[in-house]
C-alpha cells in the first residue's frame, strides 16, 4: 500500500470522472437527450481540461474522451426514443437465448447454416412469437406481395449458397457445365 500511496489521489480523480460520466449516461431524472448530450459533453471537455490532475492516467482519459466521441452519434438516441433500452445487454441476451433454441433444437455446437440463409425471418419470428404470440388477425393482415418478394430473395440467396457447394465439391465440373449452358445456342421465342 505504502508503494502505491502517491498513486491514489490520481487514481480517485479519474473514478470519479469515469463515474460521472456512468452517472449522466445513466439518466436517472428522465432527462432529455439534449441535455444529456450537453452533460456529457461538458464532462469529458473538464475531463480534458485537467487531465494532468490525473497524473500517469492522463492518457487514458485521452483515450476514455477519443472512444466517447466514437460512439458520440448514436450514444444519446436511446434518451429520445421512450422504452428504447441504454444498453444493447437487452439485445445480446435476446440473441444468445435464440442462439441457445437453435442449437438446442439441432444438436449443432456451431451455428446452423439456416441462421444465415433465413435468419432474418427467424429470428423476427423467433422474437416476436416469444412476446405475443400473432393472432389470426395479425397473420391476416401480412402484405402477400411483401411475403413473396421475401421468399423470392430468401431462395436467391438458397440457390447462390447451393451453387457455391457445387462449385467447392467438383469445380472442373461445375465450370464445364457453365461453360456447355452458355454457349449453347438460344431460340427465339
Amino acid at each position: 500500500m505504502e508503494g502505491t500511496a502517491p498513486f491514489w489521489p490520481e487514481v480517485e480523480r479519474a473514478y470519479a470522472w469515469v463515474h460521472a460520466a456512468a452517472r449522466i449516461l445513466g439518466n436517472r431524472g428522465d432527462e432529455s437527450a439534449a441535455r444529456v448530450r450537453r452533460r456529457f459533453d461538458g464532462l469529458l471537455g473538464a475531463m480534458l481540461r485537467h487531465r494532468q490532475r490525473a497524473g500517469v492516467l492522463a492518457p487514458a482519459i485521452e483515450h476514455f474522451a477519443k472512444v466517447a466521441r466514437s460512439y458520440r452519434p448514436g450514444l444519446f438516441h436511446c434518451y429520445a426514443v421512450p422504452g428504447l433500452p441504454r444498453t444493447n445487454n437487452d439485445l445480446e441476451q435476446l440473441f444468445g437465448s435464440q442462439r441457445y433454441h437453435e442449437r438446442r433444437a439441432t444438436g449443432r455446437k456451431a451455428a446452423s447454416p439456416a441462421a444465415v440463409l433465413r435468419g432474418e425471418v427467424r429470428l423476427i419470428a423467433a422474437t416476436v412469437t416469444r412476446q405475443r404470440p400473432p393472432t389470426a388477425r395479425d397473420l391476416g393482415r401480412a402484405s402477400r406481395k411483401r411475403w413473396g418478394e421475401l421468399r423470392q430473395r430468401l431462395e436467391q440467396r438458397r440457390h447462390a449458397r447451393t451453387l457455391r457447394t457445387r462449385f467447392r465439391r467438383d469445380p472442373q465440373a461445375y465450370l464445364a457445365q457453365l461453360e456447355q449452358t452458355a454457349c449453347q445456342p438460344t431460340l427465339p421465342a
